[in-house]
């Protein structure tokens, strides 16, 4: 853990350094702050709010410094967006972004980085999940406090951003298991409860609230995302209970 956070450390004076006067700061989310960060499992989260539009070639010298640190991070690498203060408050949704990096997006950067720094930006649904995780339990390493830069996501938004993510469930848990099992149980307790979960504690949550059916595929959910090894699933089991969560989501929604 503590490599992880002098990673962190150096990624903000690097950002303080190419980004200068137009970074308001830098805030952590996702299992780091949730006290559930697996490096085998995990990527580091990241959400950089800045005051305009950044150059081309800023982007340029940005994407560079990542990618090299991203080899120093955990197995799913680095994980950042970048977007405006003025579409922070008020929050405005689907959430247009200056730049996004993930390991999916690497192999594009490398073989074409003009390209990709022309290119990679738009919307992301995915924006609004990340600034409600700030919201209630995230970090600042750097700059204006999450109050001073972030307003609240609507409970339709947040919703929306999360079901986009799960909406495929059927299909995908057949090939991400541990991922769309715990993601599924998150997204019904806050249907149900406004619960704002990290996947490890969507899976206590199943544990506690789902039918015993179910338990042992939730098990090795868990044990997966806290091990890291893969585990065994009963994928009938599985497509069972996606096809159930849905329609649990679907009634309330």
């Amino acid at each position: 853990m503590q490599a992880y956070k002098d990673l962190l450390v150096r990624f903000v004076d690097l950002n303080r350094a190419i980004l200068g006067e137009n970074l308001v700061g830098v805030y952590l989310h996702g299992s780091f702050v949730m006290d559930c960060f697996n490096p085998k499992e995990s990527d580091l989260d990241l959400l950089i709010v800045v005051e305009d539009v950044i150059p081309d070639d800023i982007k340029k010298k940005y994407m560079d410094m990542v990618v090299c640190l991203n080899e120093e991070a955990p197995a799913k690498g680095i994980e950042l967006s970048i977007v405006k203060k003025s579409v922070c408050n008020p929050f405005v949704y689907p959430t247009p972004f200056e730049l996004h990096f993930s390991i999916a997006h690497l192999d594009w950067y490398k073989n074409s980085p003009e390209d990709y720094v022309q290119k990679m930006k738009g919307t992301d649904k995915d924006l609004a999940a990340h600034v409600t995780i700030i919201n209630h339990r995230g970090k600042v390493l750097y700059g204006q406090e999450i109050k001073e830069v972030f307003g609240e996501v609507s409970k339709q938004d947040y919703f929306d951003s999360i079901w986009f993510d799960i909406e495929g469930a059927q299909e995908d848990i057949l090939d991400n298991t541990m991922y769309i099992t715990l993601n599924l149980a998150r997204v019904l307790a806050y249907q149900k409860e406004n619960l704002i979960l990290s996947k490890k504690e969507g899976g206590e949550w199943g544990l506690a609230n789902l039918p015993v059916k179910y338990h042992p595929l939730i098990i090795a959910a868990l044990e997966e995302y806290a091990s890291g090894n893969p585990s065994q699933y009963n994928m009938e089991l599985a497509a069972e209970y996606a096809e159930y969560m849905l329609g649990e989501i679907q009634n309330i929604k």
